[in-house]
């Protein structure tokens, strides 16, 4: 079995081969033996700098996941058509999900959608973290438009989103208060974190359940697994939800008058 689990944006400078073989590494480690994970990017395209500058000034507030969409289904319809089992979007915000589903018939995975799902099955009270405060907003938009906004109770933000490796400590003490907030003020029931660089990349999700006693999920272990048991079950997006399209991967790459 391949699963091509996707960056949402093109590599950039920052990112060393030692940080994607780490992440690489901790993917292969919630998967299971003969599951191929391949980490892949999107390719470069125009406005792909709007994640960077809505990174540098601390205001994620859903624009470039609008951007990047179509980069990103450009890529499902080529890993559909590249002998990959199943594509899985790594953003925990679900951009291009929705439209790559239009576009083949392998399961197109989405880690928000997928945990929220996962955390009705164990709870009946959900609380979301985010990483900045401008994520929160768009993050809501899409939990209505999933039908789940009735569990959801409470959101927070950790607003750190600088120099990760250097703030792990503190990123962990941060997030322990506010999953101990939305317990005791909200009565949430279950932990779903977004934005993978900080949980799980950074922190580990079993160790911030141990210091509150609440479940953390990890969107990364569900969304592979999730995929894998897509897979081996043989099931996919309903094709009366998402009627399948004739395109193929070449016909991104084309203009109408060429």
């Amino acid at each position: 079995m391949r699963i091509l689990f996707l960056n949402q944006a093109p590599r950039d400078a920052h990112t060393t081969d030692e940080d994607i073989s780490r992440i690489e590494a901790q993917l292969r480690s919630y998967a299971s033996p003969g599951t191929e994970i391949v980490y892949g990017f999107t390719d470069d395209f125009p406005g792909a700098m709007i994640h960077e500058v809505l990174a540098q000034s601390q205001k994620l507030n859903g624009l470039a996941h609008v951007i990047e969409a179509p980069a990103i289904i450009r890529q499902v319809a080529w890993a559909a058509e590249n002998g990959f089992d199943a594509f899985i979007q790594s953003n925990t915000f679900d951009p291009g999900v929705e439209g790559g589903r239009l576009a083949v018939r392998i399961p197109v995975i989405g880690l928000m959608r997928t945990s929220l799902a996962v955390a009705s099955t164990i709870c009946d009270r959900i609380a979301i973290l985010g990483p900045l405060d401008s994520d929160l907003p768009s993050a809501w938009r899409t939990v209505c438009a999933y039908h789940m906004d009735h569990m959801v109770v409470g959101m927070r933000a950790l607003n750190i989103y600088k120099d990760f490796k250097s703030r792990k400590d503190e990123i962990f003490e941060r997030t322990v208060q506010l999953v101990k907030e939305l317990v005791r003020d909200k009565g949430a029931e279950c932990i779903l974190p977004l934005g993978g660089k900080l949980i799980p990349y950074l922190v580990d999700p079993q160790e911030l359940e141990r210091a509150t006693g609440a479940p953390v999920l990890n969107t990364k272990a569900i969304g592979i697994q999730f995929a894998e048991m897509c897979v081996r079950v043989g099931i996919t997006h309903s094709p009366l939800a998402y009627p399948p399209a004739p395109v193929r991967h070449e016909h991104f790459l084309q203009t109408l008058n060429p």
